[in-house]
């Protein structure tokens, strides 16, 4: 009798065994989706800061937001400003990112200035951009980094020169295709590919020469990425990177949406050059310490 009483119980037990465990084991997988979420949300976390440190980051991230700012209120900028101060912070920034910074801030203003835009010749200095862009970023691959940092404080200090001086270039064919060739040498070392247009389109009204400096860099961005990308000069760290400073723009374009009607243009470009003269001459004492 008792031997039956117990192999009744035991058999009553393993049936209600199953429910059991699965009302134990519920908790012991929610635990487990968390710490998998939690090793997953480290691990991106540790990646990020393997590329770039919270510091660097965050001086990166001015840089580009005063030059976003700089271009939306005068065309251009972004670049002249951002190349030697992120050259002197991380040389991992230039170019790459920061022709994906230049596209970014080129396509919200263009998107603002949409109807100034006048394309007319700009398809030659486009066709320049690609022999331009080559010898850039052959320069790029065998010239040493202080080189490469004397290279961008010289192309700083060419691009503040020509925006101060008055040139009276006819604009056709040939010029404009010119023009593409040095912004393309210029762009692909530095990302600093506006000036060369810019003094030929200086005569065209406010927004008809930051909408077509704009609709250039959008065009010219690609075929620099392009060819960077062809040359080995891309990598994903660089999409990484760019995407970290991505805000940055975005917020120099909106706080520059709000100036636009009440600051000094051509103060703030005069600012906006002082300021570059300084960094390519601090990028290119360090550059010559570095070679001695």
């Amino acid at each position: 009798m008792r031997s039956l009483f117990a192999s009744t119980l035991v058999s009553t037990l393993q049936k209600q065994s199953s429910p059991t465990k699965r009302l134990i084991s519920k908790p012991f997988i929610l635990i487990n989706k968390a710490n998998a979420l939690t090793i997953t949300v480290q691990l991106r976390e540790n990646a990020v800061l393997s590329m770039i440190d919270p510091t660097t980051l965050a001086l990166a991230s001015l840089i580009i937001f005063c030059g976003a700012l700089t271009q939306s209120l005068i065309g251009f900028g972004l670049a002249i400003v951002a190349s030697p101060l992120l050259y002197i912070v991380d040389p991992e920034l230039v170019p790459a990112p920061v022709i994906i910074m230049g596209f970014s801030i080129s396509l919200l203003t263009l998107f603002r200035e949409r109807g100034a835009l006048e394309f007319n010749g700009l398809q030659y200095a486009l066709l320049g951009r690609i022999p331009g862009g080559f010898l850039g970023a052959g320069l790029l691959i065998y010239a040493p980094q202080p080189i490469l940092g004397l290279a961008i404080s010289g192309i700083v200090a060419t691009a503040v020169i020509l925006s101060l001086l008055k040139f009276n270039i006819a604009v056709n064919r040939k010029s404009l295709f010119g023009a593409g060739v040095i912004s393309g040498v210029f762009g692909n070392i530095a990302a600093i590919g506006g000036p060369p247009l810019a003094i030929l389109l200086s005569g065209k009204d406010a927004r008809q020469f930051r909408a077509a400096l704009s609709a250039f860099f959008i065009f010219s961005s690609l075929i620099a990425l392009v060819i960077l990308g062809i040359t080995g000069l891309l990598s994903i760290k660089h999409l990484w990177l760019s995407l970290l400073l991505l805000p940055s723009v975005i917020l120099g374009y909106v706080v520059a949406g709000r100036l636009i009607g009440h600051v000094d243009k051509d103060k703030t470009r005069k600012a906006t050059l002082i300021l570059c003269s300084i960094c390519a001459t601090i990028l290119a004492v360090k550059s010559l310490m570095e070679l001695g």
